[in-house]
């Protein structure tokens, strides 16, 4: 049974008169935990308020797929009166690190408490509060690691296939440049006419503008292949499919070969058909060159977004301009959007720049154009909507997914509110969100959402003119 000794170790309860410490021993249930045992678990019901008289009790929450340490109870302590206050699920699980000794005090009983005894209640409302920013702190922090990790592997994912191409183009341009360079010292030694090598360059250099500039109509550039394969096929090039691509792609047409070709046809030397080679290689290096060149300005890009998107070497508030801001963020979410979701851009040209915390600012685009794809389930329309209104910038993010059921959407800016399962989500981006556009920058944040479309929509203040 619960003594009144073990009670009054406990700073609250030292406010209660005798008889009701009597009372509440009386009432308390004696409840045991082994070492490794559950007590509670995250998102069960509310289940009383606890006092443990020995052992220690570990904190855990679910994160990403694993259990989170973030604290511990050292006996002699309590806790369960969060959610014996709010009458919501329990927001972490408690694990017995060591064998306890625990006692169980019903919610009621520990409402009536705290409404008969003034002192009580308030030391307890003061515990609460520490508590529950303790836990909103590292929640937080959890939340800001979660959405760095997501970005991070996205920028992972969008710069995998812009490096593949860049390595994979310089692994293959030493032995085509050495091909090109033997083969220039073969034709050299035939010493042919000016005019003649002439004309071989002049074709190069048409098919390099070709590749370059994208000359040639991709609709027509199957047909051309096929046209220019059956020609090398009569011509008796080995491993004539080899090269009816490239040539293809530099835009040859069969009459330039018959031109090119004509005075070695009866070569019996390689010459015959080195000619046909050198072009069909030339054209292959400048399409390496190509790849590559676009593979390294795309991570240029991308690195360019991410130092744009955290506001690197920058002071901690800044001009802003808010369609880079988004434009940052939507490149970094490209490997979720790319696949199904359809983005429409609505922006006002003439907004000017806004005096913003850059970083923060981007992390609300972050959290609702994440929140939006989740919404869609990876498919359907994502519009982004800038425009001035009086003295105020007006941002709105629609998307086209199932829209936020009526009965929860008082509820949504609620510290820990998810509707997401135990692990997925924290409750805290909106409330996150919310922080920063209203006490951050001074703005409003709303929303409107019915199945179908659900559109949040910020205001920001302009700067005084």
């Amino acid at each position: 049974m619960l003594c009144v000794e073990d009670l009054v170790s406990l700073d609250p309860f030292q406010r209660l008169p005798q008889e009701r410490l009597e009372w509440v021993c009386d009432r308390a249930q004696t409840v045991e935990r082994r070492a490794g045992e559950i007590l509670v678990r995250e998102g069960d019901v509310s289940c009383g308020v606890f006092i443990l008289v020995a052992g220690q009790m570990s904190i855990t929450r679910r994160s990403e797929g694993s259990d989170i340490p973030i604290g511990q109870h050292d006996a002699p302590s309590f806790f369960g009166e969060i959610t014996a206050l709010t009458d919501e699920p329990v927001p972490v699980t408690m694990r017995a690190a060591t064998d306890c000794r625990i006692y169980k005090i019903e919610a009621d009983d520990f409402l009536k408490l705290l409404h008969e005894c003034r002192d009580f209640e308030r030391t307890v409302f003061r515990i609460v509060q520490r508590r529950a920013r303790g836990l909103e702190s590292f929640i937080r922090g959890r939340e800001k690691m979660a959405a760095l990790g997501t970005l991070a592997a996205g920028l992972a994912h969008e710069l995998n296939n812009p490096a593949a191409a860049l390595v994979r183009a310089l692994r293959e341009m030493p032995t085509a440049v050495l091909e090109l360079q033997r083969m220039n010292l073969v034709y050299g030694q035939r010493q042919v006419e000016e005019a003649h090598t002439q004309h071989w360059f002049q074709v190069r250099d048409r098919g390099y503008d070709a590749i370059l500039n994208d000359r040639v109509d991709p609709v027509t550039l199957s047909d051309r292949e096929e046209i220019l394969l059956n020609w090398l096929e009569d011509y008796d090039v080995k491993q004539a499919w080899k090269l009816a691509e490239p040539l293809a792609q530099g835009g040859i047409e069969v009459d330039t070969l018959n031109q090119l070709m004509e005075r070695w046809r009866n070569d019996s030397t390689e010459l015959r058909e080195m000619g046909l080679h050198w072009l069909s290689l030339s054209f292959e290096v400048m399409s390496m060159i190509k790849h590559g060149l676009r593979g390294a300005e795309r991570i240029s890009e991308l690195v360019q977004a991410m130092k744009s998107y955290s506001y690197l070497d920058q002071g901690i508030q800044q001009e802003v301009n808010l369609h880079q801001g988004l434009e940052d963020t939507l490149r970094l979410f490209a490997h979720k959007l790319k696949y199904g979701i359809q983005v429409q851009r609505h922006y006002d040209q003439q907004i000017p720049k806004i005096l913003a915390y850059g970083s923060e600012l981007n992390q609300v685009w972050t959290n609702l154009i994440d929140n939006a794809i989740d919404a869609m389930d990876g498919k359907g329309l994502l519009e982004i909507t800038t425009h001035q209104c009086d003295r105020f910038v007006r941002v709105d993010i629609t998307d086209s997914g199932s829209g936020i059921p009526p009965d929860i959407q008082t509820r949504i800016f609620e510290p820990f509110f998810t509707t997401k399962s135990v692990g997925q989500g924290s409750g805290l981006g909106l409330d996150t969100t919310r922080r920063i556009v209203e006490n951050r920058h001074h703005g409003t944040i709303s929303f409107e959402s019915q199945p179908g479309r659900t559109c949040f929509t910020i205001c920001l203040p302009l700067p005084n003119p």
